[in-house]
């Protein structure tokens, strides 16, 4: 054999546990370089050792005398009491098994037989056994039972699978079934142990004319236990070889995982265990069930502050605070429970050792948590912050008025971030418009943690000195005083009320700029009091924060403001500011604008010819500058109409067509918005026939409250909204009693979101019935009952009390188309001016009245009429049948006629023109002198 060089560098074989092999071990003439022969024999000898000691090992596991023999003893004996049952089981399963098949079989097939055809016949016949032997022995046969017999009623049998059987007495009890019952036993009988069953054989009137018995032993019933105990026992087989298998595997497990240490090797593990106790970062204690102290580590002797003597000696001797010293000794179980020990927060686990038959005591960690908590707070202060900014996102701007934003940025400060705070807003700002140059400021909401304060109260104007922190504010730069009493600027605002704020305690400031863009609309105060800490530069940047995002919303809402009270300036100036002096109707009104802002809805009265008055009412559709301005032009529209004095329904044609005008010219710029919904309501009353012509155009119908106090709805046509065009517009003529009420008003007091129009109006004639006489009556009793808490559209209200011009006061002649009629004219108005008692209106109304009336015959038709008009101001009108219209002239020095008219002019207060269905009135008014 050849003998093979060691290679270099090559190391000696090492012993099981790797403790190097000494020298005496080795063979000699063995080579430090490479194993010889002797190395490599020894090697083989010491894995045969190890194969040895793993063979011997699992003899001696499988023995009983190891754990592992122990537990496989107790795995079979408890597979042989499990086979030991599931047998036994088997067995009184199958036995009861047994005996129910069999008496289910034997009563089957007994009744099947003794119902079935022929059987009473042949029970009946000459010869019974006869008839029936064949019959019961082929059923016994398909039914596979062991004899069918059937008998008399005196248990004599006709039938038996042994013929030397029949005509002998019958072995069992037959009393149940000669009582027309059913009998089902246990016996000895002669074929063996058996279950039999007896039932009657009823003839067709429910007599027992016999009876018929059907049997089975149970040895031919089952069979399942002999073909199931051999699967049994084979389990049995399995579990206990598997039970052999499990116990050699887990013992081979354990020699392989503890390499077969002895003592030498089992002691060097302890001590690099023990190391690894005592280099821990975490304190450990082994307390035994007294209370005692068993084990502590190093780490637990730094933390606790332990003596060196300290293992062996109860836990309350130890110098412990009294409640961490009772949780050790209690050995309760604790989760991260936090103590105080010394100037340290030690987060203690506990845990029992006697879980699983373990030693009682307990076993517990300490953590030093100091550092944590102290990190863990700054975290928590950081998101009480991030939770104050969000929720200022959220509650802060829910409304768009000025004062109402400011006291929302100061109830979510106070207290989460400050114990007071204030906002001071420039007065320009609280109207709407951009704030003005100076230090002068309003308190504009303040919110406190305590009432008593001495800081300035909401609505004080307040002028900062310029070495005030607010006056530096207002520059534009926020800023931080962490400590009041010793502020030299804020002394100096004012020396009494400043001290008596340091003697209240107030310690520490932070005051903010409002700023938006580039204006500065005010400041924001923060005031701290309960809390002992000062105000610190992570709370100067909150607080910036925490105003940069209110100031938005404050910005907004100034800008709202503005843009609000321009829209009610505008409003307010569109509408009546007082009613015109007439004396056809007594009038109240209403007008509620909508909470939402500036709407459409508005009124008017008009005072026409011949004492007449019109009332209109219209709405327009939406809020804001474009609803107003609209509203504006189209009262200025029914102005200008109402001029030309034509009846309702041309007037609202009229507005119609002007309404598409401006539709289509708005049309073109993508900027405007056309006129949608804009609906007008127009009635003219006539206090000489007491008739009231009205006509509406997509509005509400008017309500009428007679003199008896009866409320009614007039059907007045309805047509078409404003601005649609193609359809006409109906009047409807209403004759008024006098002292009746005409309401007219708008769908904002009839109709919202919550409510149907029909239904308000309901509640409108409701509250109309009960209304006082008076139209104030009736203004205020309809705006209690109906009007909303919070209105989503503009009300306007009108409620007219008519008058009748008495009879005394008119007076109508007829004229001849003949010059010379002029002079009766005359002397008939002389006549009726002194029953009046105008005589010194005598002169001009004589000249008026013959200018007009020549007129008349000169250039109108016939028929012609004067009628004459006793009210606030004398009337004259003159009625022709021509449509020809007359116009003022200014003749020349040279012209001889021409000044008719001109002179009608100079003396009269006012004159005009209107038309009629038959022709023109001319009329002229003087005032009452």
């Amino acid at each position: 054999m050849v003998r093979l060089p060691g290679r270099p560098g090559t190391r000696s074989p090492r012993r099981a546990g790797g403790v190097r092999a000494p020298a005496h071990d080795r063979a000699p003439g063995a080579s430090e370089q490479g194993p010889g022969r002797a190395a490599r024999r020894s090697l083989a000898g010491r894995e045969q050792e190890a194969a040895g000691r793993s063979r011997s090992g699992l003899r001696a596991a499988l023995s009983g005398r190891s754990v592992a023999g122990q537990v496989f003893v107790l795995q079979v004996v408890i597979v042989l009491l499990l086979v030991v049952a599931a047998v036994a089981a088997l067995l009184l399963q199958v036995r009861h098994d047994t005996t129910q098949e069999a008496r289910n079989r034997s009563l089957a097939v007994a009744e099947a037989f003794a119902n079935a055809p022929g059987t009473v016949q042949a029970l009946g016949s000459p010869d019974p056994t006869a008839v029936l032997q064949p019959r019961t022995e082929a059923a016994r046969k398909a039914t596979k039972v062991d004899f069918i017999v059937v008998m008399n009623t005196d248990g004599i049998r006709y039938t038996h699978p042994r013929p030397d059987r029949i005509g002998k007495k019958f072995v069992g009890n037959i009393q149940p079934a000669l009582a027309g019952g059913t009998e089902i036993e246990e016996i000895n009988g002669t074929i063996g142990r058996l279950v039999q069953a007896v039932v009657p054989v009823r003839a067709p009137d429910g007599k027992v004319v016999g009876l018929v018995a059907a049997g089975v032993t149970t040895e031919h019933v089952g069979g399942a236990a002999n073909r199931q105990m051999p699967l049994v026992l084979a389990a049995a087989a399995v579990g206990l070889a598997l039970a052999t298998a499990g116990t050699a595997l887990v013992s081979r497990r354990l020699l392989r995982q503890t390499h077969g240490l002895g003592p030498r090797e089992m002691t060097r593990m302890y001590e690099h265990h023990d190391a690894v106790l005592h280099s821990v970062r975490e304190g450990v204690l082994i307390l035994g069930g007294d209370g005692d102290l068993l084990l502590a580590n190093d780490e637990a002797h730094r933390l606790l502050g332990l003596p060196r003597d300290a293992e062996r000696r109860h836990v309350s001797e130890l110098g412990l605070p009294p409640e961490t010293a009772a949780l050790l000794a209690s050995g309760r179980v604790a989760t991260d429970e936090v103590h105080l020990v010394g100037d340290r927060l030690l987060a203690i686990n506990q845990r029992s050792t006697d879980v699983d038959g373990g030693p009682p005591g307990s076993a517990a960690t300490l953590r030093d948590s100091t550092e944590l908590r102290a990190l863990s707070g700054r975290a928590e202060v950081a998101r009480e912050r991030l939770s104050l900014l969000y929720d200022a996102g959220l509650g802060i701007g829910t409304s768009l008025d000025v004062t109402r934003t400011a006291e929302e940025l100061t109830e979510l400060a106070v207290p989460r971030f400050a114990d007071f705070a204030s906002v001071d807003l420039f007065e320009a700002v609280l109207g709407g418009e951009e704030p003005e140059a100076g230090n002068e400021l309003r308190r504009a909401a303040f919110s406190g943690v305590r009432k008593d304060t001495p800081l300035y109260s909401v609505g004080e104007r307040i002028q900062w000195v310029e070495s005030s922190p607010q006056a530096e504010g207002l520059h534009g730069r926020a800023v931080l005083e962490p400590r009041l009493g010793e502020a030299p600027g804020w002394l100096a605002q004012d020396a009494e009320r400043t001290a008596q704020v340091v003697e209240y305690g107030i310690h520490s400031l932070i005051t903010v700029p409002v700023r938006a863009g580039s204006l500065i609309l005010g400041l924001v105060n923060f005031w701290r009091c309960e809390k002992p800490e000062p105000f610190d530069a992570e709370d100067l940047a909150l607080a910036e924060e925490l105003v940069a995002r209110a100031a938005v919303s404050i910005d907004n809402a100034r800008r709202f403001t503005r843009e609000h009270s321009m829209a009610v300036t505008l409003q307010r100036s569109l509408l009546p500011r007082t009613l015109p002096a007439q004396g056809a109707l007594d009038i109240a009104y209403r007008y509620l604008p909508a909470q939402a802002g500036v709407g459409g809805d508005w009124f008017d009265v008009l005072p026409l010819a011949g004492a007449r008055v019109a009332l209109v009412v219209g709405d327009v559709v939406g809020h804001g500058l474009h609803a107003a301005a609209t509203m504006g032009r189209l009262r200025t529209a029914v102005h200008n109409f109402s001029a030309l004095d034509p009846p309702p329904d041309e007037l609202l044609g009229l507005l119609d067509e002007l309404v598409g005008r401006i539709d289509q010219d708005e049309a073109a710029d993508p900027g405007s918005a056309p006129v949608t919904g804009a609906t007008c309501l127009y009635a003219i009353y006539d206090p000489v026939s007491r008739r009231c012509t009205v006509a509406r155009a997509g509005h509400p119908p008017p309500a009428v409250i007679g003199p008896d106090g009866s409320v009614e709805f007039p059907d007045v046509p309805a047509g078409p909204p404003l601005g649609l065009g193609g359809l006409p517009f109906e009047t409807a003529d209403l004759e008024l009693a006098e002292g009746s009420r005409l309401v007219l008003y708008t769908d904002g007091l009839v109709e919202d979101r919550g409510r149907d129009i029909d239904d308000g109006l309901e509640l409108l004639g409701t509250a109309l019935a009960g209304a006082g006489p008076s139209p104030e009556d009736t203004c205020r009793a309809v705006l209690e009952s109906e009007l909303p808490d919070r209105p989503s559209d503009d009300i306007a209200l009108i409620v007219a009390r008519t008058r009748a011009l008495a009879a005394d006061r008119v007076a109508e002649w007829p004229v001849p188309t003949d010059p010379a009629a002029v002079g009766e004219v005359r002397a008939s108005v002389t006549r009726q001016l002194a029953r009046w008692g105008l005589e010194e209106l005598t002169f001009t109304t004589e000249l008026i009245l013959s200018e007009l009336v020549t007129n008349a015959i000169r250039y109108g038709g016939a028929p012609v009429r004067v009628r004459m008009l006793y009210d606030r101001s004398l009337i004259c009108e003159v009625f022709d049948g021509s449509t020809t219209s007359p116009h003022l002239r200014y003749a020349a020095m040279t012209d001889e006629g021409g000044r008719g008219l001109f002179l009608v002019a100079q003396l009269t207060e006012r004159w005009g023109t209107r038309y009629t269905p038959r022709g023109k009135v001319i009329w002229a008014e003087q005032p009452l002198r």
